[in-house]
């Protein structure tokens, strides 16, 4: 047998072997996504229920609804009976058992009873338990779709090479022996360095750029559902932490309005406390919301907005709103850039309403937009204390003055929610001592004319 035909059928070998591997990790990569993915949304529903059995079921049955969750939820007595409060598409075949139940109390996982489902179960009221499930069969169906287009883009790969070493032997050899190596790293995870460059025909070149595209996809692709799964913990996570404080307020005074004791004075204002906490809720997930959609999704530049004239008329609205305090507006006029309407007056407003939280009502303000260097620039400072700190970003839930209780300082998202806008936007937001003695706020966009 020829030396090149050798080679040939060895390029070949390998290059097939190169593209399964890599179609492996992808499906490894897409599979462990897809279950994650699942496994985060049973466990979302759960931990609405976790800490209050009582209404562990009313919880998940919200969660579902509001997200449109494909799970089913079963509720489980002591005895074994089992009542199904939520059929989705794909529904449990066969009923969980107590047995079942009791080894998903910690974590998400399959059991042998229920082949094609993950499931995960809680504690509710009355000794019963609820339990979470979802179905796999998407999952499956979409690894079997990939690995057959693995296994063809494995074949095609191969009916490639094999003309390419027909045509070239030395150089093609060579570029492909180097493109192997790149991809078994890309394979094992480690794809530090670039790709290698290719010296060989265009057939070569071109395949080397379609790996370079199919390593970046998947870059991609992993990136997106790394930040998907950031960003839902990052939600429950802060939804826990800022929500457990109004929580137990209300339970307390739900609680004393229990008590057949206390008289109607009394009834009164824990009602107004609990409407009071229940507001706060509501703003805070509000906010919470807001700081993801802004964080999770790509730049927000969806039509050109006359920065000046809002920028000129929440001004006006705040001096007209607030007659005792000095405000000098410097507008320039016919400023456009390319953003959402609806977050820039969310960054106005939330910038003016902390001059109107932290400041005395006599304290001077000023607004001053222009354009400098090419971008839009929005100055909002007061002759207010300022902070104790200057040009640090500010953090989710970092109040900058320790002394503000929650009451009276916020939930600490103000600041971070306006830099998460501002960086949204493809702009940036610095703290500064302004010229009139108190805290500056700068805001920096690329103009788009």
């Amino acid at each position: 047998m020829k030396i090149a035909t050798r080679l040939t059928i060895l390029l070949i070998v390998l290059t097939t072997m190169v593209a399964l591997s890599v179609g492996w990790f992808a499906v490894a990569a897409s599979t462990r996504s897809q279950y994650a993915t699942l496994d985060g949304t049973i466990n979302a529903v759960v931990v609405s229920g976790l800490g209050h059995p009582n209404a562990a079921l009313s919880d998940a049955l919200n969660v579902v609804d509001l997200n449109s969750y494909n799970l089913t939820l079963d509720v489980v007595d002591p005895t074994g009976a089992v009542v199904q409060v939520n059929t989705p598409e794909v529904a449990l075949t066969s009923n969980p058992t107590l047995a079942d139940v009791r080894a998903s109390l910690g974590r998400v996982r399959a059991v042998a009873d229920l082949p094609g489902f993950r499931l995960r179960s809680l504690i509710a009221g009355g000794g019963d338990f609820l339990v979470v499930a979802g179905s796999t069969r998407a999952i499956t169906k979409q690894n079997q779709r990939l690995a057959g287009e693995v296994a063809l883009a494995g074949m095609l790969v191969a009916l490639v090479v094999l003309v390419l070493a027909r045509l070239v032997m030395r150089k093609d050899l060579l570029t492909m022996a180097r493109l192997i190596g790149y991809a078994s790293d890309v394979a094992r995870g480690d794809d530090r360095g670039a790709i290698p460059p290719s010296a060989g025909s265009r057939d070569v070149r071109e395949l080397q750029g379609a790996l370079a595209t199919m390593v970046e996809a998947l870059h991609q692709r992993i990136a997106m559902e790394t930040r998907s799964v950031e960003a839902m913990q990052q939600f429950i996570g802060d939804a826990s932490h800022e929500l457990r404080t109004p929580l137990t307020v209300i339970k307390g005074y739900n609680e004393l309005m229990e008590n057949p004791s206390i008289n109607d004075d009394q009834r009164a204002r824990a009602v107004v406390r609990v409407r009071r906490e229940i507001d706060r809720m509501d703003s805070l997930v509000a906010d919470l919301l807001l700081s993801a959609e802004v964080r999770e999704a790509p730049p927000h530049l969806d039509s050109e907005v006359n920065f000046s004239a809002l920028v000129r008329a929440r001004a006006e609205e705040f001096a007209s709103d607030h007659p005792s305090r000095p405000v000098t507006i410097e507008v320039a006029p016919s400023l456009h850039v390319r953003a959402r309407a609806d977050l820039l007056d969310r960054l106005l407003t939330n910038s003016l309403n902390n001059i109107v939280r932290h400041t005395l009502s006599g304290t001077a303000v000023q607004v001053h937009l222009a354009r400098e260097s090419g971008r839009v620039v929005l100055r909002i400072g007061d002759a207010g204390d300022g902070l104790p700190e200057y040009g640090v970003r500010p953090q989710r839930f970092q109040r900058f003055d320790q002394s503000r209780s929650r009451d009276t300082g916020g939930s600490g998202l103000g600041m971070s929610i306006m830099a998460d806008i501002a960086e949204g936007l493809g702009g940036t937001m610095a703290t500064a001592k302004g010229a009139l003695g108190g805290l500056e706020l700068t805001f920096s966009f690329p103009t788009s004319g």
